[in-house]
């Protein structure tokens, strides 16, 4: 490895190259801000990334012509790009992407990372995000990563050694810290309804949001739950200390918290930190349906912006306004289906702005993208109660759901199923 400065180890980009960038809280801001200055002077370079943190200046107009980004998931500072046609979004299973890498349908030809230092025996650590940056990494032809001590060292799978790096930049921040979501009555509602239906011994896949959290801080009456998820917050750290979340009973990584990256705040990545509790492992492994169904009582718990009467979710876009991705959804939702006593949940508040739109809706907006289909939906919780739509039909489905629906939306969502021939 060559330790030199940001912009000479970007002047290694070139034009019609492939650029990935490691994302969330590892997001390697420092080489970023590079690539941008190196992109005034190419031509045509794709950068392709999940989601990051903090400023995205090659997203910026200026960068038109010579960087466009492949967004694999949309973060917030990537909407405006991808919805003005500045970039684009490719729906992909999160756990599909390594395979993408492996196989060049979308190839890598320089990556961006963000490391550890290395160890007495050369290896680097991937920190906060192992998802689908090992792949990325491992197919690469050219390396860059910042070296930086303040980069968690997780255990797992994340381990890049020296020699595979072929310019680093010593550099000293923090992985970007996100506080977590404020937790309202609705929240609290919903979270103790997911909770409920969660019983001792299960193995759990939380995501990030004020819902997870909820659900959460309902479990600590619980006992003996694992977790494999495909990322975690803050949340799970007091149950962790209060003897919930042990991983005993889980039927593989006994004992481990596995997931594919973290993101929360600098109490979780000191938590994270050289923690054998912790395992960080890939994307095509934590996302994976046939490992994820070997949990007996794995217990998925995701979201949605919308759902229709018949069970149809989106929750990658706004009718036609992408906003997200399809991430892990289908992956979880699909092996927690087939786990012997698994219970995959949709989780979701019954209104949107403010109490205007119900998210429950008669169909899905124009241009919205079914991310699980109603055959993959299994049950669905609001602050209102449970509907389970497993194994029911159109009109089973569509009582259920209204049952669950904001009261000031059923009278006309029971019109529109009627319009519709769901029921008289």
């Amino acid at each position: 490895m060559k330790l030199v400065d940001a912009d000479t180890a970007l002047a290694h980009v070139e034009s019609g190259q492939q650029v990935f960038v490691q994302g969330a809280a590892a997001t390697p801001s420092v080489l970023l801000e590079a690539l941008a200055r190196r992109g005034k002077d190419v031509a045509g370079v794709g950068v392709v990334h999940l989601h990051t943190e903090g400023p995205a200046p090659h997203l910026d107009r200026a960068m038109e012509g010579h960087l466009h980004h492949r967004a694999l998931f949309i973060g917030p500072n990537a909407r405006e790009a991808v919805n003005e046609g500045r970039a684009e979004y490719v729906p992909v299973f999160l756990s599909d992407i390594p395979r993408l890498f492996r196989r060049r349908d979308i190839p890598v030809d320089v990556a961006l990372l963000n490391v550890s230092p290395p160890d007495a025996h050369g290896f680097c650590s991937l920190g906060t995000s192992v998802d689908v940056t090992l792949a990325a990494a491992e197919c690469a032809r050219i390396v860059i990563a910042q070296i930086n001590p303040s980069m968690p060292r997780t255990h797992g799978d994340g381990f890049l050694h020296v020699s595979r790096i072929d310019f680093g930049v010593a550099i000293d921040q923090a992985p970007y810290a996100r506080a977590e979501s404020a937790i309202g009555d609705v929240e609290r509602k919903i979270g103790a309804l997911v909770a409920e239906l969660v019983p001792d011994g299960a193995t759990l896949q939380l995501g990030i949001g004020a819902i997870p959290s909820a659900v959460a801080s309902a479990l600590e009456n619980k006992r003996d739950l694992g977790i494999h998820t495909e990322m975690f917050t803050d949340a799970i750290i007091d149950l962790v200390e209060k003897g919930v979340i042990t991983g005993a009973r889980k039927e593989i990584n006994r004992g481990k918290i596995v997931s594919s990256f973290v993101l929360g705040t600098q109490r979780l990545y000191d938590f994270v930190h050289d923690n054998p509790l912790v395992e960080l492992r890939p994307a095509d492994y934590t996302n994976d349906t046939a490992v994820i169904r070997r949990f007996r009582r794995m217990i998925a718990v995701n979201s949605a912006i919308e759902i229709d009467l018949t069970g149809q979710v989106c929750a990658d876009s706004m009718g036609t306004r992408f906003f997200s991705g399809v991430g892990g959804q289908m992956d979880f939702l699909r092996g927690a289906a087939m786990a012997e006593e698994g219970r995959a949940m949709i989780a979701l508040p019954s209104t949107a702005a403010r109490g205007t739109l119900s998210r429950i809706v008669a169909m899905l907006k124009p241009g919205a993208g079914v991310v699980t289909t109603r055959a993959h939906v299994h049950t669905v919780i609001t602050e209102w109660g449970v509907a389970e739509l497993h194994g029911r039909g159109i009109a089973e489905r569509a009582k259920a759901l209204i049952a669950i629906a904001d009261p000031r939306f059923r009278e006309q969502l029971v019109k529109a199923a009627r319009d519709g021939r769901y029921f008289t």
